[in-house]
């Protein structure tokens, strides 16, 4: 009987975690999406030429933007799982792109007036290891060089 009750309350508590990580990863998701609807505009690339433009470049800046996202215990517990029967371990694939598109937001974040963003790169990291070296929490630093462009210049007529 009370290996029963035990088995129910893990399952209780193996469906919260289910829920309610669901439930935070959409809402961050749905954020993402809306910020990213904002920024688009403004162009970011790995590249390290200023994109073409007729404008001079005014000021160049450092911009940064870092996000630790953790895994819920559910998706460690489907990661288990995933390492027993081989495969992609998709709810690791959602932490971090997570994780990566919320650290390019924070960075553009980071200086709301440039006019584009290059050479950006970034560097992701697993920290807070668990046991037998699982994932607890990644860490993704976004970093790149914010680009000020001088303003358009109005054509004078003699």
């Amino acid at each position: 009987m009370d290996a029963l009750i035990q088995l129910i309350f893990f399952l209780t508590l193996l469906t919260l975690g289910y829920v309610f990580g669901k439930i935070a990863e959409k809402k961050h998701y749905r954020s993402i999406i809306e910020r990213e609807k904002q920024w688009v505009q403004i162009p970011s690339t790995s590249g390290r030429r200023v994109l073409s433009t007729d404008r001079e470049v005014k000021r160049v800046q450092l911009a940064t933007g870092s996000v630790v996202i953790s895994v819920d215990y559910f998706k460690r517990i489907l990661a288990g799982l995933r390492n027993i029967f081989g495969g992609n371990v998709r709810s690791y694939e959602t932490l971090v792109d997570r994780a990566r598109r919320e650290a390019v937001l924070r960075m553009k974040e980071s200086c709301p007036q440039a006019d584009q963003f290059i050479n950006l790169r970034l560097e992701t990291s697993s920290i807070a290891k668990g046991k037998k070296n699982q994932i607890g929490s990644v860490e993704v630093l976004a970093y790149g060089t914010a680009v000020y462009l001088y303003p358009v210049a109005t054509a004078t007529h003699p």
